[in-house]
């Protein structure tokens, strides 16, 4: 079964009557595919681990507002499962070398962005199953196929979330359903902000060069990039252009993994 889809003259997708969840839908990448997928016509399950955030980010879209911390396994079950499209965004960054890391920060970025998406997914892709359709779109890194220092726990989990991506497109192939990586680099985030003074310390630098020298220093453009971009991409995704592109893992990251 393959699901209609309406012509749209401006080229964007039209996924009227379709449901979506976004983790980290609060703010930054999250925030903007919440954007994105509510003016296609999609009805938006908003989730963030900041009450205020999801709550205001719900009211924005016109979507629903859904308070969690993805450690707690218990509460995905609660989630909505009858979705259409589930993006995995939520994620969180730990700057030190090995020998220095935190277990246990080590072990709740791999629980939040390993475990829950796994059980996202499998709490989502049933109904996507009965359904003939569902987009499974995952908001990995150029770091899910390069490494840097002092990043051990982000790289391990997003090397792991393209993996189970993979596996998540073979399985779901016959069913109809596509999943797919988003591979960004450096972002204009929170997320990439709160790296500022690890990343001056780690390479013995002032703040103010940190973008230049470290985030910019493999991309052949020497920008940022911003979380509509990123949004771009994935509402692209949900679209009928896309129905073959499976188990791909499409790099946003200005030429870095070209090198």
């Amino acid at each position: 079964m393959t699901r209609e889809f309406a012509d749209d003259p401006t080229g964007r997708v039209d996924l009227s009557g379709s449901a979506a969840l976004v983790t980290g839908a609060g703010s930054g990448i999250g925030l903007a595919c919440a954007r994105r997928l509510a003016t296609a016509g999609c009805l938006v399950h908003v989730l963030d681990h900041d009450e205020h955030a999801a709550t205001a980010a719900a009211a924005e879209v016109g979507g629903r507002a859904h308070v969690l911390d993805l450690v707690d396994e218990s509460g995905i079950a609660r989630l909505p499962a009858e979705v259409d499209i589930l993006v995995n965004n939520a994620g969180l960054q730990h700057m030190a070398p090995i020998h220095e890391f935190p277990t246990d920060v080590f072990t709740r970025i791999q629980r939040v962005m390993v475990t829950a998406p796994f059980l996202l997914m499998r709490h989502c892709l049933p109904n996507m199953y009965v359904r003939g359709w569902g987009r499974v779109i995952n908001i990995s890194s150029v770091h899910g196929v390069r490494a840097s220092a002092d990043k051990s726990a982000y790289v391990a989990a997003k090397h792991a979330l393209e993996g189970l991506s993979k596996v998540a497109a073979l399985e779901g192939g016959p069913h109809g359903v596509t999943s797919n990586c988003v591979d960004p680099g450096y972002v204009r985030t929170p997320l990439l902000e709160g790296q500022l003074a690890a990343q001056a310390r780690s390479n013995d630098i002032p703040e103010h060069e940190v973008a230049e020298r470290v985030f910019l220093r493999h991309s052949a453009i020497k920008r940022l990039i911003e979380p509509e971009e990123v949004a771009a991409v994935v509402g692209w995704l949900c679209g009928p252009d896309s129905d073959y592109l499976t188990g791909a893992a499409i790099p946003i990251d200005g030429a870095w993994t070209a090198r």
